[in-house]
């Protein structure tokens, strides 16, 4: 068990975060002043707050990865290039949704997403805490799959694109523009359809891989199915 003063510390940042969040939400990151997350966490000095977070940067920093637990699967890339995207996709996914367990992660997303599209220089500060760490990370991993042959070939930031935008819109439409379905379409059954269709359309082309190994069976003419002619020529009858 931790020390009490260690308790006590990291109760006091939790204690913070959380009123951070609610100012944050209440008047934007901008405006938010460190007057206002101290009365909210009623901490009686502002200037306790330096005590546990170096600037109000890095509060929100922590106040993001405290509410959207996906962000701390991107600082340990290791432990995941390798493995199958059976088994990372759905982590990655199901990581992602899972802000929408949790009212105070949706009340971030809708911080970020407001403040970023008024404030540039925000954006760029919000795109280096989070998405930027994201997306480097999918375009990594599914970099990796494919020189793995296990998802086929094209530019991996285009692919890292198909699979988030789905996720994306799926939030959107249920905490920002919502739809008929936006509370029967649970987000477990988002990440299964998504994996699915995702893995189906990326599934690897044999020829593909072949001709990359440089196999005989990519040297081989492909046939048509429909009128048995080959790819570089009609088969001959042995009478004609």
């Amino acid at each position: 068990m931790p020390p009490r003063d260690e308790q006590d510390y990291e109760s006091k940042r939790v204690q913070i975060m959380d009123a951070a969040l609610e100012v944050f939400a209440r008047h934007g990151f901008e405006r938010a002043t460190n007057k206002d997350i101290a009365r909210a966490a009623n901490i009686k000095s502002p200037g306790l707050i330096y005590h546990y977070f170096k600037d109000k940067t890095d509060l929100l920093k922590h106040v993001i990865e405290r509410y959207v637990p996906a962000l701390q699967l991107f600082d340990r890339p290791g432990e995941f290039l390798d493995r199958p995207p059976e088994e990372v996709l759905p982590q990655f996914a199901s990581a992602f949704t899972q802000a929408l367990q949790h009212r105070p992660a949706i009340a971030t997303f809708k911080l970020v997403l407001g403040e970023s599209i008024r404030k540039p220089a925000v954006a760029d500060m919000f795109n280096r805490l989070g998405p930027s760490r994201g997306f480097g990370f999918l375009v990594t991993y599914l970099e990796r799959q494919m020189e793995l042959g296990r998802l086929r070939r094209m530019d991996p930031g285009a692919a890292a694109r198909c699979f988030v935008g789905p996720m994306v819109v799926f939030i959107l439409t249920r905490e920002v523009f919502p739809q008929p379905d936006s509370k029967t379409l649970q987000p477990s059954e988002m990440v299964e359809t998504l994996v699915e269709v995702y893995l189906r359309g990326m599934a690897p082309d044999p020829r593909a891989n072949a001709l990359a190994a440089g196999t005989p069976e990519a040297r081989r003419p492909r046939r048509s199915r429909r009128s048995g002619k080959q790819a570089h020529g009609t088969v001959q009858n042995p009478g004609e």
